[in-house]
């Protein structure tokens, strides 16, 4: 799978984000990526990848909102790569931000271990470029289902906000394939003000059915 540039669409575009203290790196990665259409953006160490993550507005609650990917090397100045993963983590970004780990060999055992606390892969120097660019196609697709299912749930939990007391109530009963007529007898209200709330909770919620409804509360 290969991700093309939409330049009608910069906020979707997938980046790769390059985290390695030697430029070199950076730039020959820069390179590999631009042949295969996929924009990039370098940090020289740890530290310079968490300010810019603490100088976003939204303090990156929402971010990232487009395919994304780190490739981090393990072993920096200051912070260590590991170490920038776990304070990743902490923020919660999970899945929306795949981590592939560049490895010296000697630093074999610390990414296996990485790995095994939710990094998405490691690849060892000096790597195949075509293998490492399938892997990064390979966690950007992650990513942009993650940052998919994020805002689904977003979606959804603005929709219930908008529900009254007694339309959440009604809800309730509805996803239960209750007909009108019990509803409106656990309710103590008319078979007429169940349509009504029927009606309105299928508006807000945007569904034209019960099982609509309750497949999309299953999700």
């Amino acid at each position: 799978m290969s991700f093309l540039i939409n330049p009608s669409n910069s906020r979707k575009l997938p980046m790769v984000y390059l985290v390695d203290d030697e430029e070199v790196i950076r730039e020959s990665l820069s390179w590999l990526l631009r042949s295969r259409r996929l924009l990039s953006e370098g940090f020289a160490s740890a530290e310079a990848f968490e300010a810019m993550l603490d100088a976003r507005p939204d303090q990156a609650r929402d971010w990232p909102d487009a395919p994304s990917c780190l490739l981090l090397d393990v072993r920096m100045p200051g912070m260590s790569g590991l170490a920038l993963f776990e304070r990743l983590t902490q923020r919660g970004l999970g899945p929306a931000l795949p981590v592939i780990f560049l490895t010296g060999h000697g630093d074999v055992p610390t990414a296996v271990a990485a790995v095994k606390r939710g990094a998405f892969d490691f690849v060892e120097k000096p790597f195949s470029d075509n293998s490492l660019v399938d892997r990064i196609e390979e966690a950007l697709l992650v990513s942009d289902r993650a940052i998919a299912a994020r805002q689904q749930t977003g979606r959804l939990a603005q929709r219930m906000a908008e529900l009254t007391e007694r339309e959440r109530e009604v809800m309730g009963l509805v996803v239960q394939a209750l007909p009108n007529k019990l509803i409106a007898d656990q309710l103590h209200i008319s078979v007429r003000t169940v349509e009504v709330h029927r009606a309105r909770v299928f508006e807000k919620m945007n569904v034209k059915s019960a099982v609509e409804l309750s497949n999309l509360l299953k999700e």
